[in-house]
Order: C-alpha cells, then sequence, then structure tokens
C-alpha cells in the first residue's frame, strides 16, 4: 500500500501507539468517533484537513508531519 491516506493512517497509529492512547481516546480528545479513527489509521477514509488539524493537536505535533512516510516508527511488538 501507499499514497498520502495510508502515510497518514500508519503515521497516526505509530504516533498514537507511541503516546499509549487508544483509539477511543483519541477520537474522545479530538471529537471525533472511533470508528472514524480506525478507518483512518488502516488508509480507508479520504480525512479532511480540519481533521488532520485536530489529530496533529491531540498527538502534539505540526499537521504537517501526519504527512510524511515514515515520519513515526513503531516496533513490530507494537502491531501485535
Amino acid at each position: 500500500m501507499s499514497g498520502i491516506l495510508t502515510t497518514i493512517g500508519q503515521n497516526l497509529r505509530a504516533l498514537r501507539k507511541q503516546l499509549g492512547l487508544s483509539q477511543e481516546k483519541l477520537a474522545e480528545l479530538a471529537e471525533l468517533h472511533r470508528t472514524y479513527i480506525g478507518a483512518v489509521e488502516r488508509g480507508e477514509k479520504n480525512i479532511s484537513a480540519k481533521n488532520v488539524e485536530k489529530i496533529a493537536g491531540v498527538l502534539g505535533v505540526e499537521p504537517h508531519q501526519l504527512l510524511r512516510p515514515n515520519q513515526f516508527s513503531t516496533s513490530e511488538k507494537d502491531e501485535k
């Protein structure tokens, strides 16, 4: 998989996990639905710039950081 939606999803998931946030907690803090966060992480949703900004704010990063490939890495064990 490749593309901007996949990149955003991978970065979002990696950073969320690094911060120890569940999808539910991130969604709550960003005032979004949990299923929306999951779909964004899987690259299934065409996320708006406003929502990139909301999520980045909760995660404590600049929005553009979510758009750069491999900005935040996870280890294999984090995926399980």
